[in-house]
């Protein structure tokens, strides 16, 4: 990789024409069609001891060729099953076009799974290769290789991962350095592309587990292909040129996989890696990415760190930070439209608060795209005020994964937007002819060339889920009289209440979220006379809340404060006011413990984990009703 101080962007515009996406067979074709006419563009764009390199397009496809020979040394054809364990990183696309370009399937791993996670997925996707990033993955991942007797080879990318001892009874251990040495001048490309076809599994991608064990969508190329001609039309709006994706969620995830990584390749932009999470809000200043993919989670987390920084000075300043969400609000509200006076006010706010904001992203940000759970739309409409455009999706891993996103120039915060083209959405109804007769009253249906080809291994789950070409979302919503979908939430996540009151969760989790004190909670309440949630207090404003108070600043001391639970109390009872009666939380309980991915209570994209909460928790939950 080249080594540079700063990143330079290029100047040669990426793909915008429709019709390439139809003439693309396979995924791999797209790349090396790319690849000969970028040639020297930067493609690639890593952080490396402190300093920012860039590969180019012609150095990305060598590396695929010869690492696509490498994997052939090894026994890897056409339908074998080859893992990637890794953060994401250059190597992960390379190696993912090297499997495809062998015909073999790629089965992305979360960085964030068990050795038992590993295990399951190794094991039901029977992959024969695995590779891995660190000598810290290797820990988790090798003792789930060494229980499939089947493993060829475990492949490090990194140096220290890659140096473990051969034996007869083990797989082969080598360094990706070594890998691409055994791949010796490369693969012949075009025989390898003239034996792809469009209808090949391109790729596995376990779904999360948030209902149960992780099931392999099997994705196409063509399926994937599709999905990015339909996201075209979402940034044509806001005008395509010099295009940087900054990749920062899991490669894992369809989300990242097909949104972060093919569209960009399809478009002919740059992919700069971020660095880390904690890293993240600085590598957006490094980086000045033009378009990102996130979840619901990070946009919350932004949103409070900006109010805390516009706020904490108090004074003009931030009498000047609210004056402009007023305005931006105003703005949405009348469609987009200012009298003279706030018309003024608004184009100075926009260079004294709005500015300044942008350019902590680094100034170049066309759109972040939202998707994974809901948006809340309070969230999205801050944003939208300080001039910062998020266009809230949705989507599946089984629809490859987009199915509805809003639109540059019809941005609606209440909704995610109408379907991509090529995808239809219908709502089932109970007893629908075209749906099965236990087709749940409001459930979303989505048809389209993006649609899984099934669940890998899995017949009984697939005639279950796709019925007639209609993937039965398990998602619940309605569609508004011009189109655009409305989420309501996980069918199988709905509280049903003793009286019989459907409660949808997710809207209401979404509104707690948004007071500054509570960081994380989980509304419960299924069978029951009323809703109650548990909460975990955002660390930061707690400790500022101690120190105001004269109290210890430990969070596991502080659930167990009464003042503190009275000044949560109030948040609540503050979001309550704008609730229905059957939405209104009557009751909580605080834990300093956050949901984390370790813990098992998130999924890698930050979604809860209800069942793993209500296993921990269910009991203290269940007392909440004891003497109501």
């Amino acid at each position: 990789m080249n080594a540079q101080s700063q990143i330079h962007p290029g100047t040669k515009p990426g793909v915008i024409d429709e019709s390439r996406y139809d003439e693309w067979r396979t995924l791999p074709a797209m790349f090396f069609d790319q690849a000969e006419r970028l040639g020297g563009r930067p493609l690639l764009i890593a952080k490396r001891d402190g300093v920012w390199g860039e590969r180019t397009w012609s150095e990305a496809a060598d590396a695929v060729s010869k690492a696509a020979a490498g994997l052939k040394s090894l026994g890897v054809g056409h339908g074998d099953r080859v893992a990637i364990v890794s953060e994401n990183r250059p190597e992960w696309l390379i190696a993912d076009f090297a499997i495809m370009l062998l015909g073999a399937i790629t089965v992305p791993a979360y960085t964030t799974s068990t050795t038992a996670d590993h295990l399951h997925t190794l094991r039901d996707s029977g992959a024969r290769v695995i590779l891995v990033s660190s000598a810290a993955l290797m820990r988790k991942v090798l003792p789930a290789a060494l229980q499939l007797p089947d493993s060829r080879a475990v492949i490090g990318l990194n140096e220290d991962a890659g140096g473990g001892s051969n034996s007869p009874d083990g797989p082969e251990h080598l360094t990706w350095t070594a890998l691409l040495e055994r791949g010796g001048a490369g693969l012949a490309v075009e025989p390898a592309l003239e034996a792809l076809e469009r209808d090949d599994v391109a790729c596995l991608i376990y779904t999360s587990g948030t209902g149960g064990a992780p099931k392999g969508v099997m994705l196409t190329h063509g399926n994937i292909l599709a999905n990015c001609k339909g996201a075209l039309e979402l940034v044509l709006d806001v005008g395509l040129g010099d295009e940087t994706f900054l990749s920062f969620l899991p490669l894992a995830h369809a989300y990242e996989h097909t949104c972060g990584q093919m569209f960009a390749l399809s478009l002919g932009a740059r992919i700069a890696y971020a660095e880390s999470v904690e890293k993240l809000a600085g590598n957006l200043g490094e980086v000045k990415p033009t378009i990102m993919t996130a979840v619901p989670r990070l946009y919350e987390v932004l949103e409070q760190r900006i109010r805390r920084e516009a706020e904490r000075p108090g004074g003009w300043r931030m009498k000047l930070f609210h004056k402009t969400l007023e305005l931006g609000r105003r703005r949405y509200d009348r469609g987009g439209r200012l009298g003279p006076w706030d018309g003024l006010q608004d184009k100075v706010l926009d260079r004294l608060v709005r500015a300044r904001i942008r350019n902590r992203f680094g100034g170049r940000l066309k759109a972040f795209i939202s998707g994974g759970a809901a948006l809340a739309p309070e969230t999205a409409l801050f944003f939208q005020s300080l001039g910062i455009r998020i266009l809230q999706g949705y989507g599946q891993t089984e629809a490859a994964p987009l199915i509805s996103c809003n639109r540059p120039s019809r941005v609606r915060h209440d909704t995610v937007g109408p379907p991509v083209p090529g995808v239809e959405i219908r709502i089932g109804r109970d007893g629908d002819a075209e749906g099965p007769t236990n087709t749940a009253d409001g459930e979303i249906l989505a048809r389209g060339p993006s649609v899984m080809k099934g669940y890998w291994g899995d017949a009984d789950a697939t005639g279950r889920t796709v019925i007639g070409g209609w993937l039965h979302t398990g998602d619940v919503g309605h569609l508004t009289p011009d189109g655009a979908l409305v989420l309501t939430d996980r069918k199988k996540d709905l509280i049903v209440t003793s009286g019989g009151d459907n409660v949808a969760p997710q809207r209401v989790e979404n509104l707690l979220a948004l007071e500054p004190v509570i960081g994380q909670v989980m509304v419960a309440g299924d069978g029951r006379p009323f809703l109650v949630a548990l909460i975990v207090p955002d660390a930061q404003v707690a400790r500022d809340w101690a120190k105001r108070h004269g109290k210890p600043a430990g969070l596991g001391e502080l659930t167990e404060d009464a003042d503190f639970r009275k000044h949560v109390g109030e948040a609540v009872e503050r979001v309550n006011r704008g609730l229905s009666g059957i939405e209104r939380v009557r009751k909580f309980i605080l834990t300093a413990e956050p949901f984390g991915i370790e813990n098992g209570q998130l999924t890698p994209t930050l979604k809860i984990r209800r069942h793993e909460i209500r296993k921990r928790y269910g009991d203290l939950l269940d007392q909440l009703y004891l003497g109501r």
